[in-house]
């Protein structure tokens, strides 16, 4: 008598909440980006169409009434940091700290009318510290986390896309030190020509979207993954038209 070997179905399950979990942390990638690409245009150009004239910085825009849009988005990209968990508690708690800095930007509000390094109430330089803390974890994790993660996960063109994410990261930090150069090491009639072009607002506009663009990059985004492709395929034709050189990858 011939028994017939149980037949054993593949366990899909897993898979599939494995597939659910990383579509998850894309989409909270894509918010994250996302929210930081809207926010510096609905408030300049934005509020300029609503008849409010361009701030010194983007915390200024507190004081206008675009200030719930500036305090949501904020505390939704703290929202979606918090809720975002990494591969280790390296990456979970600089999550965690970028989450607090953004909804401290967001419920400390930078005092009216006033320099961000000399603020007229405790309330103002929370706001300053957040702002500072907030900017500088977004470039660790585009200049550590993401090039890092995205060898895990052995995604496509590493080479280019970790370019993508250090070159936003230190796009980041120049900026931040350029305010920061700004605020305390120009002298008071530098800073009040610099003030009439909103060098502040400028200057934070391209570190908002130097993290937007790397966050969006993560989050695979059809338009950064075009990017991604077109930096790939360059660089492929300079090494082997240019320098002869062929690429294995």
């Amino acid at each position: 008598m011939n028994e017939s070997s149980p037949t054993h179905e593949p366990d899909t399950t897993s898979s599939v909440v494995v597939d659910r979990l990383v579509l998850s942390y894309l989409d909270i990638r894509r918010a994250i980006g996302l929210s930081g690409l809207i926010l510096p245009l609905v408030l300049g150009p934005g509020g300029w169409l609503l008849g409010i004239e361009f701030q010194e910085n983007m915390s200024s825009y507190y004081h206008t009434p675009l200030r719930d849009v500036f305090v949501g988005t904020l505390c939704a990209i703290g929202i979606f940091l918090f809720c975002y968990c990494g591969y280790d508690r390296v990456e979970n708690w600089t999550a965690n700290i970028g989450a607090v800095a953004a909804i401290g930007i967001a419920l400390f509000p930078l005092d009216y009318n006033s320099d961000p390094l000399v603020q007229k109430s405790v309330v103002g330089y929370i706001h300053s510290f957040s702002g500072a803390v907030f900017f500088l974890v977004l470039a660790f994790y585009s200049l550590y986390h993401f090039p890092r993660d995205s060898a895990r996960e052995a995604e496509s063109h590493l080479f280019e896309r970790s370019l993508v994410f250090r070159s936003s990261g230190l796009t980041i930090l120049a900026t931040t030190f350029a305010m920061g150069a700004y605020l305390v090491l120009l002298p008071s009639d530098w800073k009040t020509w610099l003030n009439e072009y909103n060098f502040l607002f400028w200057a934070e506009w391209i570190a908002v979207w130097s993290f937007a663009a790397a966050w969006l990059a993560k989050g695979r985004i059809i338009v950064a993954e075009i990017g991604v492709e077109i930096l790939a395929y360059s660089r492929r034709m300079v090494m082997e038209h240019g320098l002869g050189i062929k690429d294995s990858k």
